[in-house]
Order: C-alpha cells, then structure tokens, then sequence
C-alpha cells in the first residue's frame, strides 16, 4: 500500500481507524493477527480496521516513523491517537478498539505482570546501587519503578494534563 493509497482509504473511512502494521515472517505479527482481527469483527462498522504489510509499504513505514512490528496505530480524524509497538494482549487491544468506538481518548492497559516486572527490577536496581554507591544505578532503578506505577500517579496525570493542554494550544 503506499501513501496515496492510505490517505484514501482514511479520508473516506468516515470513522476511527486502527492501522496494524505487520509482516508475514514476524512470529510476535503472527500472534496479534487473530486478535486483532477478531476485534475488528466485533467493531465492525464503529471501527475500520486496516492490515499493512510492512514489507511492502516502506513509505508508510517513514511517514509514521515505524521502526519496529508489530505495530497499531489508532487515527480519528485523520490524526494519529494511539499507537503501540510490539505485540500485546486482547485486553490490551480491546481496550483500543472500544475507546475509538466510544470516543475516549485511546489508553493502553498497563498488565499486572509487566508493573510487577518493572518494579521488580527497579527496586533490584536501586538496592544494587545503594549498597554499591552508585547514584546513577540507584537513580535508574528509581525511574524503572516509577514506570512501574506512572500511570496510576494523580501528580503525573496533572502534570501529562497540563502539557497537553499547552500543547493544544
């Protein structure tokens, strides 16, 4: 598909739109396909949903800067809202498909294993460098952490707010 081609299909979609970006030989690709085309069926006609096959449209690849596959993007309007890199689950893409189809603004769930997992190894980081001296090892482990729980952190969302809405205007 190239870029004139896509830009059709999106002007006259006349609805919110999740753009898979994929390739045959990709296993993580393989995973996501069935889900993702599972979900596509069920937001049939609140959701378009638009397979593209990185090996063959290197020029979508550049203008939306896809540097790894799998890849969803989420566009309303025209404009890109969402867009997660490497495969995820079916909680985690449904959560897309129904925040498009219901007009929030598109959020990806953080799972249970993946904040255990960064803030284990954050606070494993930040023993290593307490009991070693190392400031900047500590400091890391402190920001793994930190991504950990960000979402769930009311003085991050005023802060991400605000920057939003300086940026809108």
């Amino acid at each position: 598909m190239n870029l004139s081609q896509f830009q059709h299909i999106v002007s006259s979609a006349g609805k919110p739109i999740v753009v898979d970006f994929w390739a045959p030989w990709c296993a993580p690709c393989r995973v996501t396909k069935p889900i993702l085309e599972k979900l596509a069926h069920e937001y049939e006609g609140m959701v378009v949903f638009l397979p593209v096959n990185a090996d063959e449209s290197r020029e979508l690849l550049e203008k939306f800067q896809i540097i790894g596959i799998p890849t969803v993007l989420t566009l309303r309007g025209g404009k890109v809202v969402g867009r997660v890199t490497g495969a995820q689950n079916e909680i985690g893409y449904r959560a897309m498909f129904d925040a498009l189809a219901t007009g929030r603004e598109v959020k990806l769930l953080m799972s249970s294993f993946d904040r255990i997992l960064r803030l284990g190894a954050g606070a494993l980081l930040v023993t290593i460098g307490f009991s070693t001296g190392s400031w900047m090892l500590a400091g890391v482990g402190g920001i793994i952490a930190f991504l950990g729980v960000y979402d769930r952190c009311p003085i991050w969302r005023a802060l991400m707010g605000m920057l939003h809405e300086r940026i809108k205007n």
